[in-house]
Order: structure tokens, then C-alpha cells, then sequence
């Protein structure tokens, strides 16, 4: 079947097989089960998460014998696929789950679809049926293949033993090149429980599948010259560049021409928060500085970014008065939402290390930009409407106070994933990423569920780095599980859980468009119907379900608490921790573009407009 690249971002150099030319291994005689631990093991994938079922048996039975690949036994598939996720963006390497046929496959659809979403490189192994029972509803069979083929980067089925090196191999370079992808292999049972043999490193053949990593050297000049004759640029950065691992050729772009920085959800860390070129994160709750800067520039010089809705606001009113310099590695993108001026396709590392180049060769012929009433302007911004929060008068517990202290006393490169929803945006603000791959969240799909399962596959991955999951009351009760398998295989998270009582976000949107009517969205109590518990009765506890998971748990309701149950929480490595955060339910999110409207009509707090003056829109 012919491949066509699909990408934003580039990838991290990933052990795999070779194209051919190389001399054979030594030819074993092996299952195909074996094949499959004995391929995974060439690759270089040493840590699978998964559960065992009846079609994917077979290679359950070798891999027990495997001293390179550590297999993970989770409770759920979808933590199975986040923790692979979380294991991938923390490590920049493939990540790797399994499951059996029919619902143990389908338990996976979530996971893949925020992969696809988020450009994350994924392989996920499923059992099928036997190849002569495939079409006929026989037990636990499911069209995987079929289910799955709208949010995989690709996907094979495997029905033959003699297949199932080479489609490894395929799987992890087509996963981690180009645009990063999830990537199913589907296996029938027959072809795990055949006798084949064994060598590598096998012949790839993927016809069509050749990503252009090199960008045109003309399209560069062009975005040069746009760049040094701009008086309002900005670089809009997205997840792209932290795949690509281009944030040492972005910083040098960025202190070469001195533009403004913005970086999207996906790539904080991207650029340090404390350089001072950085004016936040844009969006609908992102920065004001950061959404107006994009607003009034006449140049967004767009890498690795897609022009999501998330960003733009109302489409039609994105930044009016903008040139735009486009660099992707996927071409699918490049005018998928807003024409490009210049279009540039290539990995985001070579395109930001070609342009360090000409905008130098334009400097040196005496073209220089002159950005300096600019940065007049957003510097003013940034002054009148910073990143803020109000303390509770009630002297409980401000979640943004809570989030902003897990960051002040974290050890240094601690990784941080977060659920979806308020928590999500209160940790982009209020924690300061200075490196790359310390922020993990499900941005695209906006899974809840995603942080404890991907802070567990980031921690597996990373276990020298503190791993703090910042996680709400909602999201939590979806994944919570996974705990079991923190405290059972010596992974050793912490998760703050921002406990408001309510799914926030959602709580929020109904106070401000919906009069206030708060449709099933309280947590904590059956809503006023017969036969709700107590108040003050927290159904579930979540310290007790914790503790019955083997992990510490603390519950801390008091703002004078606070750092101390924080500091308790990062001295102790040899087990999960969990603290329950009692915040108070009516914070909100701010800054905040309602949905469906112009980036202009941006509120920095509940009933504030900024006003930024009449002379920026010249």
C-alpha cells in the first residue's frame, strides 16, 4: 500500500531496522511470537505496556523470557496507550502498547486518536483472530484495522509468521520519521503460533513513503527577507519543534532577529518562559500579549504549528494584517487553515538552522528589521495585563496558588502531565518550562484521563526525573487505576489531584453562557437528588482509594499547608504519591476568547477587555 506523509514536526532519531544491504544475522527457527519480542528487541523498544487476552497469548509466552523488553502490565488498554504516549514525549523514542482483539484493541482507539492528534510516534500491537476466522464475527474479533484507519499515521495486518520483522521494522520507522504518528500492527493468532525463522535485519519496502526533511533553499530567502522587512513579526511555535528537537536552532533564530515568541500548548518548553523575547503562550485561555501579538502582527512566522482553531479564534478574523511563512513537515498543513505566503515543507531543525543563515546573510548586506516601537507596544502588554490570580476570600485553597508552588518546589527538570481542563491551563501558566519534553498534555483530542497513565509512561521512561501529574477530580476518576501499577512495578509519580468538586471547565462555560445552571456537572454529591450522601461526605474518598492502591495519600485543605504536604510529596521516591488539593469551586481560567469568536474579543479577566489603545492597528 503506498505511504504519503501526513506531519507537523520532525523526529528524534529512533533505533530501527535498515533498508537492506546489510549482511543477514544468523537465520533462527522461532514462532512468530518469538519474531515479534525478537524484532521488538532489534528496534530498541525496552518497555511495552499491555494486558495479555486470548488472540495475543501467544507472545505474552516469549516475552517472558526477554531481558531487553519490559513489559508493563496496566489495568486498562486506554492506560496502556497513554502511557506509551507519555513514554514517547517524555523520551522523544517510540512508544510501544499491546493488547488482545475486540475490546482489548478497541480499548485503544482513545489513546491512538490524542496520538494522531498530537503527532506522537506510537506503535500499538493488537491480537486478531485466527487469518481463517477474520470476516466472521468470531469471538472477540474486531476490524481494528478498519476501526482505526482515520487516526493512524498507518496500520498493517499481519496474517502471515514471515511478515512479522520487516512490518515491525516498517511500523517503528514510519512511526518516528516525518510527521511522528501512531502506527498499528494487527497480528492474527495463527500467524504468532507458526513456526518461521528469524533474521535482521530485514528488507523495508515502503513505495511513496519518502518525507522531504530538507526545505527549499529559495522558500528560505523569501521568509528572510519577509522576517528583516517586518515591523511586527512574531515566531508562532508549535509542537513541531520539540519533535524535531529544534529548540537549541529556535533560540538562536529568535535572539538573531529579537521577534516575539509564542509557543502553543504543545510546545511549552519549547523556548524558556523566563527569556525575556517570550511573551506566552497564545489561544483561547492563553496570554494576552501572546493573542494580541498574533492579532497585530503584519508577519507570523508559523513553525511546526497548525493554525488550529484552539489558537486562531474565529478563522476568518486571525491576525488580519499578517503575512504568513508556513515551515511543516507534513504538506497536508501548510494551507490546510490559513494560505501561506511562503510555504515551507521540511523538518522544523533544518528549516530554523537554514533560516539562522539567511536572515545572518541579510544582516550582513545591512538589512536589519526594526522592531523596536513593537516591542514598545507588547512590552506595555505584558505590564498591563500579566498572568493573575485572586486568593479565595474565603481563605481556602486557590488551585492556581496550589499549581504554581507544585512548580516553585520541584527539582529541576521535572516533568509535568496534566489532564484536560481548567487544571490543564492553570499548569501552563503558572509553571515555568524552561526545557523541552517537561510538558505533557493531551492537546489535540483533549483526553481526560491522560495524566496519570502518561506521567506512569513518562516516569517508566525517565525514572531518574521527578514526575508530577497535575490531574482534576474528573479526569482523575477516569484513569485512577493505573495507580495499581505505579505502586506494583516501582514507578513512583505524584499527582496532585485539583479537587473543585466539579468538572471545571465545563462548570465554568455554564456559569458564563448558561445562566448559571449547573447541568451534571458536581462531582461530589448526587446533585441534590434523594438519597445523596451527607455534605461534607466526599464519595470517593480519594485519600483512602489511594492508600488501597499502595500509594502515600495526603489531603491538604488548608493554604498554610501547602508547602509543607508539597515538600512531603517530593521526598518520598519509593512509591506513588497522591495529594487531594480541596480548592475552591468557583476559579476560574483567564485569560479566555469564547468560542466561535475573534481573537479580539479577548478577556483578561470576567468582565475586563484590555484596551490596548488606537495606534496598533496601523
Amino acid at each position: 500500500m503506498p505511504m504519503t506523509e501526513q506531519a507537523t514536526g520532525a523526529h528524534h532519531p529512533q533505533p530501527r531496522a535498515r533498508n537492506g544491504g546489510s549482511p543477514a544475522a544468523t537465520v533462527e527457527h522461532v514462532t512468530g511470537a518469538q519474531s515479534l519480542v525478537r524484532s521488538l528487541e532489534e528496534v530498541g523498544a525496552d518497555t511495552v505496556f499491555g494486558i495479555p487476552g486470548g488472540a495475543i497469548l501467544p507472545a505474552y509466552d516469549p516475552m517472558m523470557d526477554s531481558t531487553r523488553v519490559r513489559h508493563v502490565l496496566v489495568r486498562h488498554e486506554q492506560g496502556a496507550g497513554h502511557a506509551a504516549t507519555g513514554y514517547a514525549q517524555a523520551t522523544g523514542r517510540v512508544g510501544v502498547c499491546m493488547a488482545t482483539s475486540g475490546p482489548g484493541a478497541t480499548n485503544l482507539v482513545t489513546p491512538i486518536a490524542d496520538a494522531h492528534m498530537d503527532s506522537v510516534p506510537l506503535v500499538a500491537i493488537t491480537g486478531q483472530v485466527a487469518s481463517s476466522a477474520i470476516g466472521t464475527d468470531a469471538f472477540q474479533e474486531a476490524d481494528i484495522c478498519g476501526i482505526t484507519m482515520p487516526v493512524t499515521k498507518h496500520n498493517f495486518l499481519v496474517t502471515r509468521a514471515e511478515d512479522i520483522p520487516h512490518t515491525i521494522a516498517e511500523a517503528f520507522h514510519i512511526a518516528s520519521t516525518g510527521r511522528p504518528g501512531p502506527v498499528l500492527v494487527d497480528i492474527a493468532k495463527d500467524a504468532l503460533q507458526a513456526k518461521t525463522t528469524f533474521s535482521w535485519p530485514p528488507t523495508q519496502d515502503l513505495p511513496g513513503y519518502r518525507p522531504v526533511t530538507k526545505p527549499h533553499a529559495k522558500q528560505i530567502r523569501e521568509a528572510a527577507k519577509l522576517i528583516v522587512q517586518a515591523r511586527r513579526p512574531v515566531l508562532y511555535v508549535g509542537g513541531g519543534v520539540i519533535k524535531a528537537g529544534a529548540t537549541a536552532e529556535l533560540k538562536v533564530l529568535a535572539e538573531l532577529t529579537k521577534a516575539p515568541v509564542t509557543t502553543t500548548l504543545m510546545a511549552l518548553g519549547a523556548f524558556p518562559d523566563s527569556h525575556p523575547l517570550h511573551v506566552g503562550m497564545p489561544g483561547m485561555h492563553g496570554a494576552v500579549t501572546a493573542v494580541t501579538a498574533l492579532q497585530k502582527a503584519d508577519l507570523i512566522v508559523a513553525v511546526g504549528a497548525r493554525f488550529d482553531d484552539r489558537v486562531t479564534g474565529k478563522l476568518d478574523s486571525f491576525a488580519p494584517y499578517a503575512k504568513i511563512v508556513h515551515a511543516d513537515i507534513d504538506p497536508a498543513e501548510i494551507g490546510k487553515n490559513r494560505a501561506a505566503d511562503v510555504p515551507i515543507v521540511g523538518d522544523a531543525r533544518e528549516v530554523l538552522a537554514d533560516l539562522v543563515q539567511a536572515v545572518q546573510a541579510e544582516h550582513t548586506d545591512g538589512h536589519v528589521g526594526d522592531y523596536d516601537a513593537w516591542w514598545k507596544d507588547l512590552n506595555r502588554w505584558r505590564d498591563t495585563y500579566p498572568l493573575g490570580y485572586d486568593l479565595p476570600e474565603d481563605g481556602s485553597l486557590s488551585p492556581q496558588q496550589v499549581i504554581q508552588r507544585i512548580g516553585q518546589l520541584a527539582p529541576e527538570g521535572t516533568i509535568f502531565a496534566a489532564g484536560v481542563g481548567q487544571h490543564q491551563m492553570w499548569a501552563s501558566h503558572f509553571i515555568q518550562y524552561e526545557q523541552p519534553a517537561t510538558w505533557l498534555n493531551s492537546g489535540g483530542a483533549g483526553t481526560m484521563g491522560y495524566a496519570v497513565p502518561a506521567a506512569m509512561g513518562a516516569k517508566a521512561g525517565m525514572p531518574d526525573r521527578t514526575v508530577w501529574a497535575i490531574d482534576g477530580d474528573g479526569c482523575f476518576q477516569m484513569t485512577n487505576q493505573e495507580l495499581t501499577t505505579c505502586a506494583l512495578n516501582n514507578i513512583p509519580i505524584k499527582v496532585a489531584i485539583i479537587n473543585n468538586g466539579a468538572l471545571g471547565m465545563v462548570r465554568q462555560w455554564q456559569t458564563l453562557f448558561y445562566n448559571q445552571r449547573y447541568s451534571n456537572t458536581v462531582l461530589h454529591s448526587g446533585a441534590d437528588t434523594e438519597g445523596a450522601p451527607a455534605k461534607g461526605t466526599r464519595v470517593p474518598d480519594f485519600v483512602k482509594l489511594s492508600e488501597a492502591m499502595g500509594c502515600h495519600a495526603i489531603r491538604c485543605e488548608d493554604p498554610a499547608d501547602l508547602d509543607k504536604v508539597i515538600e512531603e510529596a517530593n521526598s518520598i521516591n519509593d512509591r506513588p504519591v497522591v495529594i487531594d488539593f480541596i480548592v475552591h469551586e468557583d476559579a476560574m481560567v483567564w485569560p479566555m476568547v469564547a468560542a466561535g469568536t475573534s481573537n479580539d474579543e479577548v478577556m483578561a479577566a470576567r468582565g475586563v477587555r484590555p484596551d490596548f489603545g488606537d495606534n496598533e492597528d496601523d
